[in-house]
């Protein structure tokens, strides 16, 4: 297992109930695939660096896991089909 640096971005009109459960969502994907979260930030609301979808503000949220290729996969998958995440990344430690 490698360590990955995960962050992604929900929309700002998501309520904060349903925020939870994405960021609960998302951190089962790692536990489900034998994977660890071993870091969890909730960074907040947070102004965008540019307009994504005309949002000009976005709910951070960053992860620092130590996932199976297989986690990663899934973890891609999921996050490109749900539409309440409007940017996300995930980069190996140390690139």
């Amino acid at each position: 297992m490698k360590k990955y640096e995960v962050m992604y971005i929900i929309r700002p009109t998501v309520e904060s109930e349903n925020i939870k459960t994405i960021v609960n969502n998302f951190s089962q994907i790692f536990v489900n695939y034998d994977s660890q979260v071993l870091e969890l930030k909730e960074l907040g609301l947070k102004d965008l660096a540019y307009e994504i979808d005309h949002h000009k503000k976005g709910y951070y949220v960053w992860l620092l896991v130590e996932a199976t290729s297989e986690a990663i996969a899934e973890f891609n998958r999921v996050v490109r089909i749900t539409e309440d995440i409007i940017r996300y990344i995930v980069v190996k430690e140390g690139e």
